[in-house]
């Protein structure tokens, strides 16, 4: 068993000292409950949805590299209380701007993925590559990003490098969407009001600007690819929208095994009975693989488009030549 914890938490905006003071709290709650490993959100130590607006001076003010002061204090976090830490920054590695996760391990070791599919600002980068490892509980894990999680290559991807466990930290929920049937924003009323009217703002997070949202696709990655899911997410106010929360961790086979649809910061914990994975239904799906048929997913078209470009789109969408409109 891994005993594996998921949080969301209402971040604030530029304030690293009050988001890290979070992140502590969380790795102190987890540890007490014998959790082997918290994963806290998408980059949580600074806020999200802000940096939009900002310059790429401004950004690169807030930015820090991997031994920065914030990465640097979690890895502390993790030494001191013998639990993976992770959490979200935005990383400066010579100039260039990364959304950032790091994953600090309890022998002070740091895993550092950069989210493949950047979309906030145009000064952050994409990375490059998949983050995949081995961990001293003896189980391989990933990790991705948001979005990156949304594109079912990248999970596969994972799944197949050996990895068992993937991290999925996100700020998510509440966005304005452009697709007519997805998500919408919810009214920054409703948030405030949480205390006085706590059903209507949980009405959100469990319908389909939140928890419905995610029960369309977030079981199926874990299911498809035979691997445990833990799902961390910002909740609250992120700018001028509202996220979800929705804290959650799922087994192979896509069941919940803790979740919250608190409007609050709030932690869930599970054991994860890493036995399911072998005669999942996803691992035995990948076991018939034929990947002499798949040569088209990694056939470029000359429809791509970068990462800002496709989330932000507002005309619709090809994806192939044939796709295109005859005269």
């Amino acid at each position: 068993m891994l005993r594996v914890a998921a949080v969301q938490f209402e971040h604030r905006a530029d304030d690293k000292r009050y988001n890290l003071r979070r992140v502590e709290h969380f790795a102190e709650e987890a540890a007490a409950a014998g959790a082997h490993l918290v994963a806290c959100p998408e980059m949580c130590l600074l806020g999200y949805w802000q940096l939009r607006r900002y310059s790429a001076d401004r950004l690169r003010e807030l930015a820090e590299p991997t031994d920065g002061p914030l990465v640097t204090a979690v890895r502390e976090l993790a030494v001191r209380h013998r639990v993976g830490v992770g959490a979200g920054f935005l990383e400066d590695d010579g100039g260039r701007l990364f959304n950032s996760y790091a994953l600090c391990l309890p022998d002070g070791t740091v895993r550092v993925h950069r989210k493949l599919h950047a979309f906030e600002h145009e000064a952050i980068s994409s990375g490059e590559g998949y983050t995949v490892f081995d961990t001293p509980w003896g189980v391989r894990m990933a990790i991705l990003i948001c979005w990156d999680n949304n594109l079912v290559e990248n999970v596969r991807a994972c799944a197949l490098q050996g990895a068992s466990v993937l991290i999925a930290p996100h700020q998510t929920g509440g966005t304005s969407s452009r697709s007519p049937h997805s998500m919408r924003p919810i009214p920054l009323r409703l948030w405030e009001n949480r205390r006085e009217d706590p059903a209507a703002i949980e009405d959100e997070f469990r319908g389909p600007n939140g928890r419905g949202w995610l029960m369309r696709w977030l079981p199926a990655r874990a299911h498809d690819n035979g691997m445990f899911v833990v799902f961390s997410n910002g909740v609250g106010r992120d700018d001028d929208e509202v996220r979800t929360g929705n804290a959650m961790l799922l087994d192979p086979y896509g069941r919940i095994l803790a979740e919250t649809w608190a409007a609050d910061d709030a932690m869930v914990v599970a054991d994860l009975d890493l036995d399911l994975i072998p005669l999942s239904t996803g691992r035995r799906w990948l076991a018939g693989r034929r990947p002499e048929l798949y040569e088209i997913l990694t056939r470029r078209f000359g429809t791509e488009r970068d990462p800002r470009t496709a989330r932000f789109a507002t005309e619709p969408v090809t994806l192939t030549p044939s796709d295109r409109p005859t005269s």
